[in-house]
C-alpha cells in the first residue's frame, strides 16, 4: 500500500505489530519514498491514522531500451511508459523483448517492477566442459542473451533455452 506521511507519498514495503509486555502496541513501518527513493523505518502507535493513497498494478511487456531508460507497453492499450534504470535495478538481467512484468503505480508514476518468478532465456556463450570433469554438480559459467553470467550444468550448451529464478539469479532448469 502507499501512505502519506510528513506530506510525501511513500510506498510501504514491510510492517511489523509490536507489542512490549510493559509498553503499549505499536507498528513498526519500512517506507520508501516515491519522489526520493530513500527508505526508513518508522514506528507509528496502533490508533494512529494515515492516509492511504490508491495504488494501481498493470501487467506491462517491456519493449526495448531506450538510452538509459527501459520502455514498457500495456499490452490491452499499447500506452508506452518510460522507467529510469534506477527503478528497474538488478532486474534488466532478465528482461527480454515482450517479457510481461508488472508495474505498480501510484499517482500515475511508476514505483515498483515485479518479475515473474522465472524466465526462460537463450545462452549465448557456454565453454565446452572437459573431459573428465564429471564429479557431483560440477558447474561451469555461461552468458545469456541479456549479458547476465551465471553458473549451469556442464551439459548446457550454447544456444539451448534455460529457466532461470528471477529471485536468485540461478539456474533451474532447461526449457
Amino acid at each position: 500500500m502507499a501512505v502519506v506521511h510528513n506530506g510525501e507519498v511513500n510506498v510501504v514495503t514491510e510492517v511489523i505489530h509490536r507489542t512490549p509486555g510493559n509498553l503499549r502496541a505499536f507498528v513498526q513501518v519500512s517506507l520508501r519514498s516515491v519522489r526520493t527513493g530513500k527508505t526508513s523505518d518508522i514506528r507509528f502507535s496502533s490508533n494512529e491514522k494515515l492516509e492511504v493513497v490508491p495504488m494501481m498494478t498493470r501487467k506491462m511487456e517491456f519493449s526495448y531500451k531506450d538510452g538509459d531508460d527501459y520502455v514498457f507497453s500495456d499490452p490491452e492499450n499499447y500506452e508506452t511508459v518510460n522507467l529510469p534504470p534506477e527503478l528497474i535495478g538488478d532486474s534488466k538481467n532478465f528482461l527480454i523483448e515482450n517479457g510481461i512484468v508488472s508495474v505498480t503505480f501510484v499517482d500515475d508514476k511508476a514505483v515498483t517492477v515485479e518479475l515473474p518468478a522465472s524466465v526462460v532465456l537463450t545462452v549465448t556463450d557456454a565453454p565446452e566442459g572437459l573431459r573428465g570433469d564429471s564429479a557431483n554438480n560440477v558447474q561451469k559459467l555461461i552468458t545469456v542473451e541479456t549479458g547476465l553470467q551465471m553458473n549451469a550444468p556442464l551439459f548446457i550448451k550454447t544456444g539451448e533455452k534455460i529457466k532461470i529464478d528471477t529471485r536468485s539469479g540461478k539456474y533451474m532448469e532447461r526449457a
